[in-house]
C-alpha cells in the first residue's frame, strides 16, 4: 500500500509489539513505526481488552518504509530472523493469541511475496518446525495507547526491556545482514 508519497506500508506482528518496534526502529528506510492492534473483531480495542484475547487482535506494528532504501522482501527477512514463527500464540514467555506471528498484507503483491518467502523457509527447512505465521488481508489498524509507542527507547532500564528486548536486538546486531540494513 502506498502512503506518505513514495512510502509503502507493512503491518506485522511477532510477539510483543515493543520488541518488533525496537528492532525495526534500527533499520534504514523506515520513516514511521506505530505499535497497535490488528486482525481482530473489536473496534478501537484497548490494551487491557486485547490481553483478554476476546478481541482476537494481535499486537502488531505498522511500518511506513521507503522501498528505494529497503524492500518488502528485506523487511520480511528481518521479521522472520528476529522472532520465532513456529510457536503458536507465543513468543518466549509472552503467551496468548495477541502474541501470534502474523503478516497483514496490504495488496496482492505483498501477499505473493510473503507466500514465496514462507515457502522458501519451508523448502529450506530453516526452522526444522512448522511455520505458523498467519498471512491475512489487512483490514483495520488501531494505534496502541501512547505509552506503548517507542517503548524500548523510553524504558531501556525496565526489566522487560533488559531481559527480552535487548537480547533480540543483540541477535539482530550480530546477524550477517545487519550492516546492510542498519540506519
Amino acid at each position: 500500500m502506498k502512503s506518505d508519497n513514495s512510502f509503502e506500508m507493512i503491518t506485522i506482528g511477532g510477539g510483543c509489539f515493543w520488541c518488533v518496534e525496537a528492532i525495526f526502529a534500527r533499520i534504514k528506510g523506515i520513516s514511521k513505526i506505530t505499535s497497535g492492534y490488528a486482525g481482530g473483531i473489536t473496534e478501537n480495542p484497548t490494551y487491557e481488552e486485547v490481553c483478554t484475547e476476546q478481541t482476537e487482535h494481535a499486537e502488531v506494528v505498522q511500518i511506513h518504509f521507503d522501498p528505494n532504501k529497503i524492500s518488502y522482501d528485506n523487511l520480511l527477512e528481518i521479521f522472520f530472523y528476529t522472532h520465532d514463527p513456529t510457536t503458536l500464540n507465543r513468543q518466549g514467555a509472552d503467551i496468548g493469541s495477541q502474541y501470534r506471528s502474523i503478516i497483514l498484507y496490504h495488496n496482492i503483491e505483498q501477499k505473493n511475496i510473503a507466500e514465496k518467502y514462507i515457502a522458501f523457509l519451508i523448502e529450506n527447512d530453516i526452522y526444522n518446525k512448522k511455520i505458523v505465521t498467519e498471512l491475512v488481508k489487512f483490514n483495520k489498524f488501531y494505534p496502541a495507547e501512547n505509552y506503548h509507542q517507542n517503548y524500548y527507547s523510553n524504558n531501556q532500564s525496565q526489566s522487560y526491556c533488559t531481559f527480552v528486548i535487548s537480547p533480540k536486538l543483540q541477535k539482530l546486531y550480530s546477524s550477517n545482514f545487519y550492516e546492510k540494513y542498519k540506519k
